[in-house]
């Protein structure tokens, strides 16, 4: 049967609703991140502690779906990525779960008992909570990007090579640490920007809103290095031959070579695709505005779309490669070889069309309900707060 939308397209957007769900988990549970990662800068009292972890308490278990539905669409939609990444990075990402954990249990265990002792350390494992999940994802990126060292053989099987201690330590480099470091700073906007607008009027948000300034002009200064990097360093992947957009996926058809600078030849190639990197910049620099004149909502959306222009320009320079391979050129996985079945992915958007916007409305709906800021007095009179 054929069927309405042809092959090269449904992988198009099927590359596009991937990037839109990582983009979604950046921005929904980043700003819990960045709260968390900021906890022992921002709030001096136990009181106030509490006050800073009740803004994303009520909020964080939900937008742990978006996670849930990016592994899940890239293990049915790019089933070759999914294989690769998860075997490579499994160490990092077994890292990021561990951290994750630590997140409901402090949340639930920190307040048990009175003592201090007892209440610092729970506050110190939600700030690695948030820190390590927001610095290793932006490692992992930074992996993406100088390439990863696997190849494929005739059967499709993967192989690992150099990897020190396990892949942990080797996804270690000045260049991935620089891209840890901008996933850190822009989280830390997000969450902070976030506290400002949850909580109400006094020390704790106007210490939240002065690390933000230092935290937003820090993404500026590192989304700019990245930058440099990518135009005078060795960085970069460009497809050699001409690659069948509709043919069956085949990781091992087409070829990637090293080049450096081209992961900027798309911005060339499509001018418009500089709206997400000027996005990235410009968003941090109203965000830094909207801080200036304590505009808490204008703040909060303005690094939100920062976000979203730092994380699209990565995807946007990229395309249509997904994942390279740093030591086998043919092995590299490109949008066009590395897909499910044409029917699979149809099937798949259907879905999506249905549940997407279900899910979008429910988040609103429970943002809409939560809507309001945390203050401290509620602390001693509110059973549902922690």
């Amino acid at each position: 049967m054929e069927l309405p939308i042809d092959y090269m397209t449904l992988r198009v957007i099927w590359w596009g609703l991937i990037g839109v769900l990582l983009v979604g988990f950046a921005i929904m549970d980043g700003y819990a991140l960045g709260t968390l990662a900021s906890l022992p800068f921002i709030a001096k009292t136990d009181e106030e502690r509490r006050a800073v972890i009740n803004t994303v308490s009520a909020t964080w278990e939900g937008n742990q779906v978006w996670l849930i539905l990016g592994g899940g669409a890239i293990f049915a939609a790019w089933p070759f990525v999914y294989a690769v990444s998860f075997s490579g990075f499994y160490l990092a990402m077994f890292l990021v779960l561990s951290a994750l954990i630590l997140r409901p249990v402090g949340f639930k265990y920190r307040s048990k008992r009175p003592g201090k002792a007892w209440r610092r350390n729970w506050d110190w494992a939600l700030f690695v909570g948030g820190f390590v999940p927001a610095l290793v994802f932006g490692v992992a990126v930074g992996n993406v990007l100088q390439g990863a060292p696997f190849s494929l053989d005739s059967d499709l099987r993967i192989t690992y090579h150099d990897l020190f201690l396990g892949g942990l330590l080797g996804l270690f480099s000045p260049f991935t640490v620089l891209c840890g470091l901008t996933s850190v700073a822009m989280l830390l906007v997000q969450g902070l920007t976030w506290v400002s607008l949850k909580i109400e009027k006094g020390e704790v948000r106007d210490r939240a809103i002065r690390w933000a300034t230092f935290a937003g002009i820090g993404v500026i200064v590192l989304y700019a290095l990245g930058g440099l990097f990518l135009a005078f360093g060795d960085l970069g992947y460009k497809v050699l031959d001409a690659v069948a957009v509709d043919g069956p996926s085949n990781p091992t058809r087409g070829e990637v070579v090293r080049e450096a600078g081209a992961w900027l030849v798309n911005y060339g190639k499509y001018p418009w695709m500089m709206a997400a990197p000027v996005l990235g910049f410009a968003g941090t620099a109203l965000t830094l505005v909207a801080l200036r004149f304590k505009a808490d909502p204008w703040a909060f959306i303005a690094a939100s779309l920062a976000v979203f222009g730092i994380i699209g320009s990565v995807g946007l320079s990229m395309f249509p490669i997904i994942l390279p391979s740093s030591i086998d050129a043919h092995s590299s996985l490109l949008v066009w070889n590395a897909s499910s079945s044409h029917s699979t992915l149809f099937t798949m958007l259907l879905v999506t069309v249905v549940f997407l916007p279900i899910v979008l409305l429910y988040t609103a709906w429970v943002y809409k309900v939560l809507f309001g800021r945390i203050e401290i007095k509620q602390l001693k009179t509110n059973p549902d707060l922690y």
